[in-house]
């Protein structure tokens, strides 16, 4: 496996364990589709930061990981406001 793959996995990983722990931490009850649900839209967002990865080929994997959970959060956010959002009209 290349390097770029274990950083993409990692980027997943990690977004799933964003979108997980924002979950635990409100106040909706849990259900497998939220949870579910919320992996993915953390993982989408997270992958994001392989973007970055094109623009600094060089830069270090931590870094690059924590852009990732910066745009996991503020990306699903984002994402789920609009959702709740245009859900309402």
């Amino acid at each position: 496996m290349q390097e770029h793959d274990k950083t993409v996995i990692w980027l997943l990983l990690m977004g799933a364990i964003i979108g997980v722990g924002k979950l635990l931490a409100g106040s909706e009850p849990i259900t497998w589709r939220l949870v579910i649900g919320r992996m993915i839209l953390g993982s989408a967002t997270t992958t994001v930061a392989g973007v970055v990865l094109l623009s600094i080929p060089n830069i270090h994997p931590v870094a690059l990981l924590a852009i990732g959970s910066a745009l996991g959060i503020a990306g699903s956010q984002v994402i789920e406001s609009y959702v709740k959002r245009r859900a309402g009209e």
